[in-house]
């Protein structure tokens, strides 16, 4: 059983929140986002809410999820102990910062969580390695140790696919419902053709992105047409573009 806290509750912390009751773990939040931390607590019977200081003082594993510069004023007062763990899924906010931040804690992680860890699957890029994060997530999750910040941050950027690709697939959804008249359908349908790809990856890691797209490659098809449309159209170099944007803000270079 673990003593976790989180300071900052708004929706990634709500996700880890959920997919860390039931365990046996003490689970305290902090007050900064009223509602969701009243209704973590209401939801689930091993989530307490308590102001910052406590949830530090009481806490061995505490997560932050603040925005940068309210993590720079709030946090050296906050009573951090040599023997915590401190995991930080923020932005912009380094490890060398957050030594000076929580000093004297020094195991300090940066971690980077998507919503699908309220459910389980959902892939943990780390810097430096966790054995806090691995504890707490490593049965549920896919932990992905970074070799320096650098990689890590490199994660941050590639994380930001999941909304355009799922705007995609709500455009795509959305096509076909105009098609057949059922919405709910036709969005049930693109997540399972996507889920049935991903799911072969995951059971067979040698599985890559190159054979998805080989097995669906017959000249002339669907699928290759389609995709040449949109390489075509510069689809794809707007994805990249998009990404190389992110570059100055991560540290990483133009």
């Amino acid at each position: 059983m673990a003593r976790i806290g989180f300071i900052g509750t708004g929706k990634i912390a709500s996700a880890m929140v959920t997919g860390l009751t039931g365990r046996g773990h003490q689970i305290m939040v902090s007050e900064r986002n009223e509602a969701m931390a009243a209704s973590l607590a209401a939801r689930f019977t091993d989530v307490m809410v308590a102001p910052n200081d406590q949830v530090v003082a009481e806490s061995d594993i505490v997560f932050l999820r603040l925005l940068a510069d309210i993590a720079r004023d709030e946090l050296p007062s906050l009573p951090f102990r040599a023997d915590h763990s401190v995991i930080s899924v923020m932005v912009d906010v380094s490890v060398a910062d957050l030594q000076t931040l929580c000093a004297p804690a020094t195991e300090i992680a940066i971690s980077i969580p998507l919503p699908s860890v309220a459910v389980g699957g959902s892939a943990l890029p780390v810097y430096p390695d966790s054995a806090a994060l691995r504890a707490l997530f490593g049965e549920t999750d896919v932990i992905i140790p970074c070799r320096d910040e650098v990689a890590l941050n490199a994660h941050f950027g590639a994380s930001a696919l999941a909304s355009p690709i799922l705007d995609q697939m709500r455009e795509g959804a959305a096509w076909l419902a105009n098609m057949t008249g059922d919405p709910k359908a036709a969005e049930q349908f693109v997540a399972t053709v996507f889920a049935g790809f991903l799911r072969s990856m995951a059971e067979n890691p040698e599985t890559s992105f190159a054979d998805l797209l080989d097995s669906l490659g017959t000249e002339g098809g669907l699928n290759a047409t389609l995709r040449a449309h949109m390489r075509d159209a510069g689809a794809l170099g707007d994805l990249t573009d998009g990404l190389d944007a992110l570059k100055p803000r991560l540290g990483l270079g133009e």
